[in-house]
């Protein structure tokens, strides 16, 4: 969850390695004092921008997860509960879709900052967006809930890959310890903020104190839902106070897009954007009209199935086309089948992995004992375990990989990937245990549950952080940012796929449904493991 793909994209985001034009991430910006030894070292021996950066992601990723901590939960509450009555069926693919929606957005977002309004606006014009989504949540209706969602989409997918690309840029060229070491404060916020909020908002939308306390101030207990998706609108609201105040401590970083020099290619580029924007609104414009005409009838299941095949075409094509149209050398061809082996086994980690605010949230509702004494646990704080796990755990990971590198056992890329897999899984091996626990249907331990995240979080550490870093190092100089683009679109696979298997939540028992998940990542880990050594020779001497 928090160590999130688009962290991983990191300061690189979507810059062009051999293009002149393209902003160099390791290089500082006009006007912005580089690093070392004479460089800005207000925050923590760090450049005082990183506390401005910082706190945005730390109040974006609060409204993110928290908003997200809630979403399945407040679709399967019954609307005298105050949520919007959805089956499992109905919620888990919306889920899935709007997940994947958020990495998949990423890309065009990443490059109409490169080109057209810098990283700088793209993140406050995206910050915009998203709280304004997050307000639409705070309100009743159907028709407002969605549009709720497409602007977090929206705004997500312009702010992500951005905001972490000015991170890189507060650094000069030759300061790359102070650079890294950077990252790793930049990542800590993702991971507070998403660990304060999964206590915030669930406490807000479920907790029975506070529907008592509502009651007692004459508003109705079912409105605590919108009281939790309003404090994910309140710290969005905070960050973006925060950007734009202390956002001259950004010297000018970001500050401006890096549009093709070639008048003609600029020019092109103007009439690609104007077309695909235009050509958007015109599809959504029409299908409104053939819907409202009764022509067509939207429905939920409209919408899934038509990305399902929208997701499948889009990476059939770019695989296909990475390898049928591409002048590669055949060191480079071997590393793309590598590269493709790889974005296989993240989508799979993604979808087993992802699915802790879907059906692992579902069975704390629905299946786990929450009460500690008189306090009734709100089920949406067990999402906080992965991010406490990862705050704890990262600097025994890093540690551990420094160990074993010093003495040339570090296990290799592939070998990294098997073990998350594998981990992935054994947590839902562990979940299949809790089900069949709750097969007499008494409430089980919570234990269950904080083992698996933790579980996952190990698996989560051997794989996300090495993921990116592997595919760059694989990818030919001259379409780097595209084979990073990987990365987002195997976030996405997985997060639609996950959005899939939950809502098998109420069609098969839990012990068969975590044993979906279970058998498939343990499956993949064993064919991967088998696969390392022809793997490593294929990747051409990379380690």
């Amino acid at each position: 969850m928090p160590t999130d793909p688009t962290t991983e994209f990191s300061s690189p985001a979507s810059t062009v390695i051999g293009d002149p034009n393209a902003p160099n991430p390791t290089s500082p910006p006009d006007g912005v004092v580089p690093g070392g030894p004479v460089g800005d070292r207000r925050f923590f021996g760090h450049p005082r921008g990183l506390s401005t950066l910082f706190f945005t992601e730390f109040w974006e990723r609060f409204s993110y997860y928290g908003m997200r901590a809630l979403l399945i939960l407040f679709m399967t509450a019954t609307v005298a509960e105050g949520g919007l009555g959805f089956d499992a069926a109905t919620a888990g693919p919306i889920y899935g879709l709007y997940t994947a929606m958020v990495y998949l957005m990423s890309l065009p977002g990443g490059w109409i900052a490169d080109r057209f309004l810098g990283q700088r606006r793209a993140v406050l014009i995206g910050g915009i967006i998203i709280a304004a989504g997050h307000y639409c949540l705070m309100m009743s209706g159907l028709p407002i809930f969605y549009t709720g969602l497409a602007f977090i989409v929206f705004g997500t997918g312009l702010l992500k890959p951005n905001i972490s690309t000015m991170v890189g840029q507060l650094y000069s060229e030759d300061d790359g310890s102070r650079r890294d070491a950077g990252f790793s404060i930049f990542y800590m916020g993702i991971n507070a903020g998403s660990f304060v909020s999964s206590l915030i908002c669930p406490f807000l939308a479920q907790q029975p104190w506070f529907r008592t306390q509502l009651v007692s101030w004459g508003l109705r207990p079912e409105s605590a839902w919108h009281w939790g998706f309003g404090a994910a609108a309140i710290g969005m609201t905070f960050g973006l106070i925060w950007y734009v105040i202390d956002g001259k401590s950004l010297g000018n970083a970001g500050a401006k897009p890096a549009p093709e020099a070639d008048p003609v290619l600029r020019a092109k580029q103007n009439r690609s954007l104007a077309m695909g924007l235009g050509g958007l609104a015109a599809v959504v414009a029409l299908v409104a009209v053939l819907n409202a005409t009764g022509a067509i009838h939207l429905t939920i299941d409209g919408f899934v199935g038509a990305f399902n095949y929208i997701i499948s075409a889009v990476v059939i094509l770019f695989f296909g086309g990475l390898f049928l149209f591409g002048k590669w050398s055949p060191v480079e061809r071997k590393r793309l089948v590598v590269v493709l082996a790889l974005f296989v086994a993240a989508s799979l980690f993604w979808a087993a992995f992802e699915q802790a605010g879907s059906t692992l949230s579902l069975f704390a509702q629905d299946t786990t004992n929450r009460m500690l004494g008189g306090f009734e646990i709100p089920s949406g704080w067990f999402q906080a375990l992965n991010a406490l796990f990862i705050i704890f755990l990262a600097p025994v990971f890093a540690g551990l990989w420094i160990k074993l590198g010093a003495k040339r056992k570090e296990p290799s890329s592939p070998a990294k990937f098997s073990v998350g897999l594998l981990f992935v899984g054994l947590g839902f091996v562990v979940m299949m245990g809790g089900a069949i626990a709750a097969g007499s249907g008494a409430k089980v331990s919570p234990m269950w549950l904080v083992l698996t995240y933790l579980l996952h979080t190990i698996g989560e550490l051997c794989l996300s952080p090495v993921g990116l870093s592997t595919m760059t190092k694989l990818a030919p100089p001259r379409i780097v940012s595209l084979i990073m683009g990987v990365w987002f679109l195997a976030a996405a696979v997985g997060n639609f796929l996950g959005g899939q298997v939950a809502g098998l939540y109420e069609k098969l028992t839990l012990p068969a449904l975590f044993g979906l998940s279970a058998g498939t990542t343990i499956f993949a880990a064993f064919i991967l493991a088998l696969l390392i050594k022809p793997i490593k020779e294929l990747m051409g001497g990379v380690k």
